[in-house]
């Protein structure tokens, strides 16, 4: 049965497509919808107050436009921003958030020093600290915040030449030694950074876990959706949707690689 309402995945660019791939793996007969408020990028420098009031009247456009199953927020800017607050303005729409995967991370290191690259609205985030000490009290945890990586990241997606040299100067302060430790394991706390993780582990001063959380993401929007999963074809496309509506062939080319096709209004 499929009602043929759609799985909604938002982001505030491509980066989301690294969630809404693992879940199309998990997910084969539901129909996805992308949102990327693309108008907005990069929303980690955004003033919070105004970000929030943007995800608000974004979110009440679509949930009524769209009427989705579910909602996954794949951006932990706006999760950890406006999570709760959707959660409760929108109580008949499933939300699946997105929060940097510090839990996991304390759980596999050996050094207990370990990283969290994210963007700057993440890291100043309170709850991104209220998962450190609830999760990782134990470990010596770093908040780098980059300014460029997601743009960077928007780049190199679109087929733009990224040198390493400054990819290399964006995960500098991930890498840390101390009494004789390293630093073992990197949280990629923004779903634009897992694009760019081969390129990241060649240029990376020693080894290193590059933690993406997309798979456990996709696996939590499974287990909301259990009780109304679809287990036929909709027969209707599965469709993206750009806040500052472009019309680009080579954004069309690169999201059919990802099963989507691009709506312009």
């Amino acid at each position: 049965m499929n009602d043929g309402r759609p799985v909604l995945f938002y982001d505030s660019g491509l980066g989301g497509l690294t969630v809404l791939r693992e879940a199309r793996y998990l997910l084969p007969y539901e129909r996805l919808l992308y949102v990327a408020d693309d108008a907005a990028f990069p929303i980690g420098r955004w003033p919070e107050s105004k970000l929030l009031e943007r995800l608000v009247q974004l979110f009440q456009t679509l949930i009524a436009d769209h009427d989705p199953k579910a909602v996954v927020i794949a951006c932990n800017t706006a999760f950890t921003l406006a999570g709760e607050i959707l959660r409760k303005a929108h109580p008949q729409v499933p939300f699946v958030g997105t929060v940097p995967a510090i839990k996991p991370a304390a759980e596999r290191t050996a050094s207990g020093l370990i990283s969290v690259l994210a963007t700057p609205g993440t890291v100043r985030r309170a709850y991104t600290r209220s998962l450190i000490e609830s999760f990782a009290a134990q470990c010596h945890v770093r908040l780098v915040g980059s300014e460029k990586l997601a743009e960077l990241a928007e780049q190199y997606l679109r087929g733009e030449d990224v040198r390493d040299e400054a990819l290399a100067g964006e995960i500098r302060d991930c890498f840390l030694e101390r009494d004789g430790r390293r630093t073992d394991i990197i949280v990629l706390a923004c779903t634009h950074y897992p694009f760019l993780a081969n390129r990241f582990r060649k240029i990376a001063p020693w080894p290193v876990d590059w933690l993406d959380p997309a798979e456990a993401i996709a696996r939590q929007l499974v287990r909301v959706l259990e009780p109304d999963m679809a287990d036929t074809l909709s027969g209707q496309a599965d469709r993206a949707i750009f806040t500052s509506n472009p019309d680009s062939a080579s954004l069309q080319r690169l999201l059919a690689g990802f099963g989507l096709s691009l709506s312009v209004r």
